[in-house]
């Protein structure tokens, strides 16, 4: 591997790191454990009403701020 690929590399998973640590990754840790536990994604015959609609990103980012506002714990800002 070259110079230039192992700096790309490095940018990505440092990228990847920081996602993590700043919760950018909240709404798709949140998106494949629905679409894992959602059994009427998977069968379609399934009723259309079985459990809780997937909300949509900015529905779930929405959401994440209210619950934060509500119930405050440690957080900078």
């Amino acid at each position: 591997m070259n110079l230039l690929a192992s700096v790309r590399h490095a940018a990505k998973s440092f990228a990847w790191f920081m996602r993590g640590v700043m919760g950018e990754d909240a709404y798709d840790k949140y998106k494949a454990h629905h679409e894992a536990h959602d059994e009427s994604i998977h069968d379609p015959d399934a009723a259309a009403c079985s459990g809780p609609v997937m909300m949509t990103e900015r529905e779930f980012w929405r959401d994440q701020t209210d619950r934060q506002d509500i119930n405050p714990q440690g957080r900078c800002c």
